[in-house]
């Protein structure tokens, strides 16, 4: 899909969307940060067929192929077809993202003294699950193996004093609200993307309601849990036992509304419940509302 040419009032990273409704153009002017706009939803999802893919995946030879892979996977194909939840707020401004970044914290080795590091990864909307797959693994076997951008950037605030520290937030925070924050800051920041992706089953533990940044613009984080066993009845009176991943999202209600979001996250089960879905690309793309 083509970038629209770049008008006066739209942003490096994304356009101004024009058309939205009154009530949706002021309501970043009384519901000021992200915090207090958030929206909550948990949901679960029977992982049966999702289990058979991921298996399948690695006999292709995707080794490490997983439930964030096909999580991830599902995410972009949604975006493919309702863009509106790629939207963000800056400048108390509704924008539409150009593409689609995830930010994910990952370890650089799996020991509880090994340091976290941000990966922020950008995929084409038509993605299928195993471009996400060639996509995500490249970045993170890269930022496992040397400093990652934002690593660099992390050590260089961690040098400057508290007090100037914070002058020098609250002057990102300003050019952040007209635009002018440098692209190259932009493009490590994990505060400035799509949606930010956290496993809590790799610690053995549900998934959380994650907070959303005021700083920056991702509008939406999702958390998912671990496996889980569950004994369900069956259609037939008969119970069989069947397992689960927990999932939640927090998203900024400013964005979009109620119907698209409803919307959004039935399709993510769809793909989440029939992931082959995710090996053909869409046969359209689907563009925001001007």
């Amino acid at each position: 899909m083509e970038q629209r040419k770049r008008r006066f009032g739209d942003r490096s990273e994304g356009r101004r969307i024009r058309t939205i409704s009154p009530i949706d153009r002021v309501s970043p002017y009384i519901m000021k940060t992200r915090n207090s706009s958030s929206n909550f939803i948990a949901d679960s999802v029977d992982i049966e067929a999702m289990e058979k893919y991921i298996h399948e995946k690695r006999k292709e030879g995707l080794d490490d192929f997983g439930i964030l892979h096909v999580l991830l996977a599902a995410y972009v194909r949604t975006v493919s077809q309702k863009p509106s939840i790629n939207r963000f707020i800056s400048g108390q401004k509704v924008f539409a993202r150009h593409n689609i970044q995830a930010m994910i914290t990952v370890k650089k080795e799996m020991r509880a003294e090994s340091p976290d590091t941000v990966i922020k990864v950008v995929f084409p909307r038509d993605a299928t699950a195993t471009q996400v797959y060639a996509i995500l693994n490249a970045e993170i076997q890269k930022n496992k193996q040397e400093e990652s951008n934002f690593d660099d950037v992390a050590k260089v605030f961690n040098y400057i004093p508290g007090l100037l520290l914070k002058f020098v937030v609250w002057l990102l925070n300003l050019l952040d609200y007209f635009g002018l924050i440098p692209k190259g800051l932009l493009a490590v920041s994990p505060f400035h993307g799509s949606i930010y992706i956290t496993s809590m089953g790799s610690l053995g533990i549900p998934p959380i309601f994650h907070h959303l940044y005021d700083f920056g613009n991702v509008p939406l984080f999702c958390s998912f849990g671990a496996k889980q066993k569950r004994y369900e009845l069956q259609a037939d009176g008969s119970v069989a036992e069947r397992k689960h991943i927990d999932y939640c999202f927090v998203t900024d209600e400013r964005i979009c509304d109620g119907f698209n979001y409803a919307s959004a996250f039935k399709l993510t089960k769809t793909f989440l419940r029939n992931p082959a879905l995710l090996d053909t690309p869409p046969e359209t793309v689907v563009e925001d509302i001007d």
